[in-house]
């Protein structure tokens, strides 16, 4: 009896199908070869930030950082944060290097006022379709900022998401790890008393925050360059202002301003009370305030309005201006007051 192969149904079918006619990944809004070639761009930019305890190169699925033999117990930092809608500012300029120098900055000033210093970083962009010349240059940024303050890029990852980011629209997202010896932690709240000084480290503008009431009170304006280009101005770092600060507390004015940044490195007891009148509120602020018609607890909350970092007690650094002092807080107290 002859037999024959019968055949194949449909579940036996080869799983490929003919390639004519057939979408391509690239047609469906992802650019492999593009995510090639911005590693390829970016990787001599993150080498170079590279210390002795960076075990790793571009391309691994984890960065490795050896910390053995640190005297003084070390104690590990870590803050994950992004830029906020600024990145929509400087998506519309084409001005993506400084993103990547406020991504770095951000993370860096957080992990400052607990008494750290950086070790390594890793970045995260998303974006609709991938442009490999804007993922270089804010990986570059990131890089340069990286390497002003001796941290290493010891990762990253870029995504394409057609369908999630509408067209031209970029994201950044970065986390910082840092060390901190456990005797240095701050803040010393036990150590914070009435009559305790209060001064600040002037921003360079408005850093990261407020990018959505900016845009909002600048859309339909004409704007002159050089207000657009203070807009777009880098996050400030305080690394270098900081060093050695013998500060009993610290606090980066971010989002929430100095009404809730303040209030966070505050024991109970104690209130905050920032004399307004002790620095001049730049010119940008004055006319953001103006466009919106802001009350000062508004405009307070929402911009850091030219004060970038706060210092309680200890030896106030060069640069730096008095803002007022601790007092003691009643039960129901506010833990800042603006007078």
């Amino acid at each position: 009896m002859s037999t024959s192969t019968p055949a194949p149904s449909s579940s036996d079918a080869a799983p490929f199908a003919s390639t004519s006619g057939s979408v391509t990944y690239k047609e469906a809004g992802v650019d492999i070869d593009a995510a090639t070639a911005a590693v390829a761009g970016m990787a001599a930019a993150v080498r170079a930030t590279y210390t002795p305890r960076v075990l790793s190169d571009v391309g691994s699925f984890g960065g490795l950082f050896s910390v053995e033999n640190w005297p003084g117990k070390p104690v590990l930092v870590a803050s994950t944060d992004g830029v906020g809608t600024k990145v929509k500012l400087a998506a519309q300029h084409e001005r993506w290097r400084g993103i990547g120098h406020d991504l770095v900055n951000h993370c860096v000033n957080d992990i400052l006022v607990q008494g750290a210093r950086p070790l390594f970083f890793l970045d995260y962009v998303a974006t609709a379709r991938l442009r490999s010349e804007v993922i270089v240059e804010i990986v570059t940024g990131i890089a340069e900022a990286c390497g002003a303050v001796g941290c290493a890029v010891l990762g990253g990852e870029t995504a394409e998401m057609p369908g999630v980011y509408v067209e031209g629209a970029v994201d950044v997202a970065g986390t910082i790890v840092g060390m901190v010896d456990r005797d240095a932690l701050l803040p010393r709240l036990n150590e914070m008393v009435p009559g305790t000084a209060l001064w600040a480290l002037p921003s360079s503008g408005p850093h990261t925050n407020g990018y959505s009431m900016i845009r909002h009170l600048i859309d339909g304006r004409s704007l002159d360059p050089a207000f657009v280009d203070a807009l777009l101005v880098p996050h400030r770092c305080y690394l270098d202002d900081l060093a050695g600060t013998d500060a009993l507390g610290l606090a980066h004015i971010t989002g929430g301003g100095l009404m809730d940044n303040v209030a966070r490195v505050l024991p109970a007891g104690v209130s905050a009370r920032i004399d307004l009148a002790s620095w001049t509120v730049p010119e940008l602020f004055a006319q953001m305030v103006q466009w919106g018609s802001l009350s000062v607890p508004e405009a307070y909350r929402t911009f850091n309005m030219g004060v970038g970092m706060v210092g309680i007690g200890g030896t106030p650094p060069l640069g730096s201006f008095p803002i007022g002092e601790l007092v003691a807080r009643p039960d129901s107290g506010e833990a800042v007051q603006l007078v």
